[in-house]
């Protein structure tokens, strides 16, 4: 049972312990920190920064597995699947991207953001990305394993955050 943090301005995460309240760990990382996720066992967490890198560390050791290298622009927002085979970024380059979290592969890059990608989310089942886009506000649905846009809400303005349900079936932002 762990919280993860990042800061932004220090650069550094940190992973706490949900029942005590006591740090368990922190990890002095890449430049200035925008978004960190934590698998759902607990054994990864994953960064973004304003290094235009995505990076997957270890929880128990501190150490880092993998750095995630491709987007052009700072990454905004990152997510992992609930399988942890995947992590997803969002980027101020507009594009979204898949990685497999084993190989660190780029498995996969969704264009169609007209400006920066601030918030990214992946469904319960793995097959949904969810994006929202700041400044043109749009929140867009993609089908995961073909990279096709499903659909393509354009709502309020500034979409900072955005949130897909448990049972897949909404999506809030």
């Amino acid at each position: 049972k762990r919280v993860v943090s990042g800061s932004y301005f220090k650069s550094t995460v940190k992973i706490w312990d949900m029942e005590t309240g006591a740090v368990v760990r922190t990890l002095k990382i890449h430049l200035n920190v925008s978004s960190v996720a934590i698998s759902a066992d607990g054994k990864r967490v994953v960064s973004g920064s304003r290094d235009n890198t995505v990076k997957i560390w270890d929880v128990e050791t501190g150490a880092e597995v993998r750095t995630l290298a491709g987007h052009s622009k700072s990454v905004s927002s990152v997510a992992i699947s609930a399988d942890g085979k995947r992590v997803v970024s969002g980027s101020d380059d507009k594009t979204v991207k898949i990685w497999d979290v084993e190989t660190g592969a780029e498995v996969r890059t969704l264009a169609g953001h007209s400006n920066i990608v601030f918030s990214v989310a992946i469904s319960a089942d793995g097959k949904r990305v969810v994006s929202g886009s700041y400044f043109k506000s749009t929140v867009k649905i993609w089908d995961m394993e073909t990279g096709a846009v499903v659909r393509t809400l354009k709502i309020h303005l500034n979409v900072s955050s955005v949130a897909i349900s448990a049972d897949g079936k909404r999506v809030v932002s």
